[in-house]
């Protein structure tokens, strides 16, 4: 018999929720995007974006109707990618007993050796000022330094000085990468 603690549970939980929430326990199918809609639209067929199995699915016709705010849930969509790629890079480092040296909260007297490793374990031991502190420092940097140009690709955030995908042909090419990228927001 196993026994699992209730952080194990609340994880399980999640994942089983989280499943339903992107696969539906009866699904629609998919809304088709005619022909005309994708050569109105401001993407077509083999663009950033329109990858198998849905290629051009845009069931609310955001594209047509209210490209703005399309332009702004592409933006979205590639930050969430972003922060999920590094949310995952968290806990395989963290469950692998990687942490950084010194005090997390010197205040608390809490060392990062003391944080238990996983998503929920971790999430629960860390203080509610160091959450506040995480949230401010992601908002002034996401509405700063890190904000987004409209005259610049979604996604496409620091100007200063490195190229964002070597064009490699192949599977390190930029194509792949940016749908890579894309495709990490959406999961």
């Amino acid at each position: 018999r196993a026994d699992y603690s209730s952080a194990d549970v609340l994880e399980m939980i999640s994942v089983v929720l989280g499943s339903l929430a992107f696969n539906g326990l009866n699904a629609p199918a998919p809304a088709l995007v005619s022909r005309s809609a994708i050569s109105m639209s401001a993407i077509s067929p083999g663009d950033i974006g329109t990858t198998a199995p849905l290629g051009v699915y845009d069931p609310l016709q955001l594209m047509t109707k209210n490209p703005e705010k399309y332009r702004r849930f592409q933006e979205m969509e590639i930050k969430h990618g972003r922060i999920a790629m590094a949310a995952t890079l968290h806990v395989i480092l963290t469950e692998a007993g990687i942490r950084w040296p010194g005090y997390l909260s010197f205040a608390e007297d809490i060392k990062y050796t003391d944080m238990p490793g996983g998503t929920i374990a971790s999430w629960a031991a860390l203080p509610n000022l160091a959450w506040l502190q995480i949230v401010l420092i992601v908002a002034l940097l996401d509405n700063s330094v890190l904000a987004q140009q409209p005259d610049k690709a979604p996604g496409d955030v620091v100007s200063f000085g490195w190229v964002r995908y070597e064009d490699v042909p192949g599977f390190a090419g930029k194509e792949f990468k940016l749908n890579v990228e894309r495709n990490n927001g959406r999961a």
